[in-house]
């Protein structure tokens, strides 16, 4: 699967009703879209594979480039670059691809918010952008912040590489702030609207990023 590109910086806002229950797909538009370029595959209901592209994504819908052509209402299971796997039902066929309704838990839609987030603003948050460094995809996401004077907050990784992470985390600490993450040693570079991106001292190997993959 290719790398994951963003689109147009934009801070992502998340719309949902009160009375969406667990895992019943939000009524349409219930989320604000946001442009991505997310790269995958996807499984239709004859069990047939094919590459696609999110091309527009909310925590509710996502819109899909793809050769394969679903039915109006057949369930279809993707597997997304940093994402995972997203599953739903579709409910618009075009010329160019195809409308998913997410099938999802709400604490599945707001990991997707947060996820949406940073790629909508990556370039803005001015993590590393080294190629080597490609983005993991947390499967551990509660973790702990440190700050120098031994004060702790718990937190949520929304993303992580060997270079740096974004948190969701209730503080904003100044920018140049030396943090801990967990084990990682770093400082804070930019703030989002969930939290904050912190770039680390040096670069991490995959063996100390195991707790949290």
């Amino acid at each position: 699967m290719g790398n994951l590109r963003t689109g147009k910086p934009a801070m992502y806002s998340q719309q949902t009703p009160h009375n969406v229950g667990q895992r019943q797909p939000p009524p349409a538009r219930a989320f604000q879209r946001v442009t991505v370029n997310v790269e995958g595959r996807l499984m239709l209901a004859d069990h047939e594979e094919y590459p696609c592209t999110a091309t527009e994504m909310s925590p509710g819908d996502v819109e899909f480039s793809c050769f394969g052509r679903p039915r109006i209402n057949e369930r279809v299971i993707a597997y997304l670059d940093h994402l995972g796997r997203i599953e739903g039902v579709v409910n618009e066929v075009g010329t160019n691809g195809f409308s998913v309704v997410i099938n999802a838990t709400d604490r599945k839609r707001e990991k997707l918010a947060a996820q949406l987030t940073w790629i909508a603003n990556k370039h803005e948050l001015g993590l590393p952008e080294d190629r080597r460094h490609d983005r993991l995809t947390p499967r551990k996401s509660a973790t702990e912040l440190f700050l120098e004077d031994g004060t702790r907050y718990s937190c949520r990784l929304v993303d992580l590489s060997l270079s740096g992470a974004a948190i969701d985390v209730e503080i904003r600490p100044p920018l140049g702030t030396p943090v801990r993450l967990g084990s990682m040693r770093g400082r804070v570079v930019r703030h989002f609207m969930e939290g904050v991106a912190i770039e680390f001292a040096s670069v991490q190997s995959r063996e100390s990023l195991r707790e949290f993959l």
